[in-house]
């Protein structure tokens, strides 16, 4: 007795009712409220003229590779100094996350060299830096070691050598500023002052605004986000900021997608305030980016002049007219943490039904596989009547899910991808959102119609073979898996 398509329908709409409202009840749930403006940087005043006076060409440079011992490994780096002799203030390069290749650095550099300032470029460390595990105080005493360095040259001076950091870079520099009074200043760029982990979520946020994205997207990712275990995620750059007594010169765009500046900046004003520090200078740059520049192209103006001119006019340049001057800042949302995903959504829990479900599909194809090898007369006339469908049905099924899962790993690739080149992204970011949705769904649709032949099979008297037992419980049992977490992750949930 075959089971009727109504049945069916109401059985499929129950289930996906029930998978839906799974991404609501399960934690963790994140929507970061909307930032309250700050009035008092509502009106700003604008850059002191002084601070963007075009600086003077002093010397050609030159260069040099150098090579410095630090823990587990050499460091590579470039020194540039004027020709022109003299002691000349000096500063290392931090940089950001990722490879950090000291060519990063050149144009500033050079910028840099030919107005009076040694500059030092180093590569990143390999050993003990990874995607998974990131030490930021052994960074911090890799800059110090260059630090210790340009302190020995003839053409430092000694008192005026500071350290530079971008991005990732501003959870280093203020752990080596803290560590050592032999820094003699910092530098900060687009440094988010906040854990990582709520950088990450605001940068996401953030971008998915701009790229249009549903809501449901933020839901995957932010959920996927409270499913990793990374340590340096949850790290607390507050106590570092507090110990800061060096005077210090923050930069930040207001164009920023990836930085809660307004945030970081009163991060940055409380470790200011918490270590009697009251020579910072904190600037917020029209139309700057993640990395001081205009949609990536030439630096912000007056970003470099600024930085020269601060730098070669230190210790005066330390107590600024006004501490917090430029380009208005709007922030719309805060920098909210996410939370961390429960047991059985962890990192390992998803793993391992990654694991069962791609057990249960190569268990599956291998055991009919094995039915068809034996042939019809080692299987009773019934069950060689009822299989094949049941069989086509389960390799559909197994289709489908290997198409999910390579799926939103592509659309995750897809979001990254667009978020560093936003040009008529967001058609494509809704298509591959469709995409994700429309297999999960018909995989929940084949999972019931499937159970369903199966249930008809046997009511008809089919007697499954052991290896028809293996097919039919590893796809639909590795399903069922990715159909629960599928849920979890909001592929089923409403609205959009």
């Amino acid at each position: 007795m075959r089971t009727g398509r109504g049945i069916l329908s109401v059985a499929a709409g129950l289930l996906l009712v029930a998978l839906a409202s799974v991404g609501y009840i399960l934690p963790p749930a994140f929507d970061p409220p909307p930032l309250k403006a700050d009035v008092a940087l509502q009106s700003l005043p604008p850059q002191p003229p002084a601070e963007l006076r075009p600086v003077a060409k002093v010397s050609d440079f030159r260069q040099e590779e150098i090579s410095v011992r630090a823990e587990g490994q050499t460091l590579h780096g470039t020194v540039r100094f004027p020709v022109k002799p003299g002691r000349y203030p000096a500063m290392v390069f931090v940089s950001g996350s990722g490879n950090g290749s000291r060519t990063e650095f050149t144009p500033q550099a050079e910028f840099l060299s030919r107005s009076g300032v040694v500059t030092l470029a180093f590569d990143k460390r390999t050993v003990g830096y990874n995607f998974r595990d990131r030490d930021f105080s052994l960074l911090a005493d890799d800059a110090l070691r260059m630090v210790e360095y340009l302190r020995t040259r003839s053409d430092v001076d000694p008192v005026r050598v500071g350290v530079w950091g971008v991005s990732e870079g501003g959870w280093v520099v203020p752990i080596a500023a803290a560590k050592s009074a032999s820094v003699g200043f910092v530098v900060l760029v687009s440094s988010p002052n906040v854990s990582p982990l709520r950088q990450v979520a605001w940068a996401l946020n953030e971008q998915l605004l701009r790229l249009r994205a549903p809501v449901g997207v933020r839901d995957l990712l932010t959920r996927a986000m409270g499913a990793v275990g990374f340590d340096f995620l949850r790290y607390d750059a507050q106590p570092a900021l507090d110990r800061i007594e060096q005077p210090v010169l923050a930069f930040y765009g207001t164009t920023d997608p990836s930085i809660p500046f307004v945030e970081s900046t009163d991060a940055l004003l409380r470790g200011m305030k918490a270590a009697g520090n009251d020579r910072y200078t904190i600037r917020f740059m029209a139309e700057g980016d993640h990395a001081m520049r205009v949609r990536g192209g030439d630096f912000t103006a007056g970003y470099l002049d600024t930085l020269a001119n601060w730098i070669l006019g230190l210790p005066a340049t330390a107590r600024p007219t006004a501490h917090v001057a430029g380009a208005t800042p709007v922030q719309r949302f805060q920098a909210a943490d996410v939370p961390a995903a429960p047991w059985y959504a962890g990192g390992t829990m998803l793993g391992l039904t990654i694991c069962l479900a791609a057990v249960g599909y190569v268990a599956g194809p291998v055991a009919a596989m094995v039915v068809r090898l034996r042939g019809r007369h080692h299987i009773p006339e019934l069950n060689a009547r009822l299989w094949p469908p049941i069989r086509r049905r389960l390799a559909k099924m197994v289709w489908t899910g290997l198409g999910l899962l390579l799926s939103v790993v592509a659309f995750i690739m897809l979001l990254v991808l667009f978020s560093i080149n936003q040009a008529g992204a967001w058609p494509a970011v809704l298509a591959g959102w469709l995409v994700v949705r429309v297999l999960a769904v018909l995989m929940l649709i084949q999972e019931v119609t499937a159970v369903a032949a199966v249930v008809s099979g046997l009511r008809e008297g089919m007697r499954p073979s052991r290896w028809q037992h293996v097919a039919i419980a590893g796809v639909l049992g590795g399903t069922g898996l990715l159909l629960v977490a599928a849920a979890y992750y909001g592929l089923f949930s409403f609205p959009w």
